[in-house]
């Protein structure tokens, strides 16, 4: 079904491995359109809880734009960005379902902008991040601009921005633009224990949150806690909650399924 990655999906987890180790897992168009489209699958897809994002090998989660598909100055890259990378972003952003970086090593340029549109990410001790389109004469695209003041401020993504220089794991850690930082030899294990734990958590509410969260940059208070209560009430008319609610009566733990 896909030529560039790989799609799994097992106990409520879907893996979405991009399958490219020989380029360090470059982005070109197919590979965009085929994350796009997986995500996508993921979202309409009952039995999936939780998805992981990864890159297939040991050196690389993504490296960012091929530069060997044909970039040159005479070529949109406006458009390119537009039909392509933008649709990519939005899909892992609007998937009502938590999404995962497994960031099993370096992520640049646009591969960085493609971990931090994840929910989280629990990187491997030699992972590294860097916004490196200015090294060749380019801004940061692919949703950087809008993710990195988020994390980390204003001041530091001009400088992350501005040098392309490369963050090391523990510093990404510090800045806030990981999650955790684990023995590479660990990674499957705290990505696994983290997709169990939202596999079976109460997805839909999990997806509302996604939602509200996204929303809350450019809102106001007012505009926030009107959110709230519409999306409130949608939690509310779930089977979850009715379990969560029994659950905690009954003292037991909960069992939910997603809806």
């Amino acid at each position: 079904m896909y030529q560039h990655l790989i799609y799994q999906i097992q106990n409520g987890v879907c893996t979405i491995t991009l399958n490219r180790p020989e380029v360090y897992n470059a982005l070109n168009t197919l590979l965009i359109q085929e994350i796009t489209q997986a995500f996508e699958a993921a979202a309409s897809n009952e039995s999936v809880r939780v998805v992981v994002l990864t890159g297939a090998g040991e050196k690389a989660f993504c490296s960012g734009a091929d530069l060997k598909s044909g970039m040159t100055n005479a070529t949109s890259l406006g458009d390119s960005l537009r039909k392509n990378y933008n649709p990519m972003i939005l899909a892992i952003r609007n998937l009502p379902k938590p999404v995962i970086c497994r960031l099993n090593g370096t992520a640049v340029g646009a591969g960085c902008s493609l971990a931090l549109a994840c929910d989280m990410i629990i990187a491997a001790e030699n992972a590294k991040m860097s916004q490196i389109f200015v090294s060749i004469g380019l801004i940061m695209d692919a949703g950087s601009s809008f993710f990195l003041p988020k994390f980390v401020g204003s001041q530091k993504a001009f400088e992350l921005c501005s040098t392309g220089r490369v963050v090391e794991a523990q510093e990404c850690l510090a800045l806030g633009l990981v999650n955790s930082v684990v023995a590479s030899e660990n990674l499957d294990l705290a990505v696994s224990n983290m997709a169990n734990q939202y596999a079976q958590s109460a997805t839909s509410a999990i997806g509302l949150i996604k939602k509200v969260l996204n929303q809350s940059s450019f809102s106001t208070l007012e505009e926030m806690l009107e959110l709230e209560a519409i999306n409130q009430d949608l939690a509310g008319k779930t089977q979850d909650f009715e379990e969560g609610v029994t659950a905690f009566l009954q003292k037991r733990k909960p069992t939910f399924k997603g809806f």
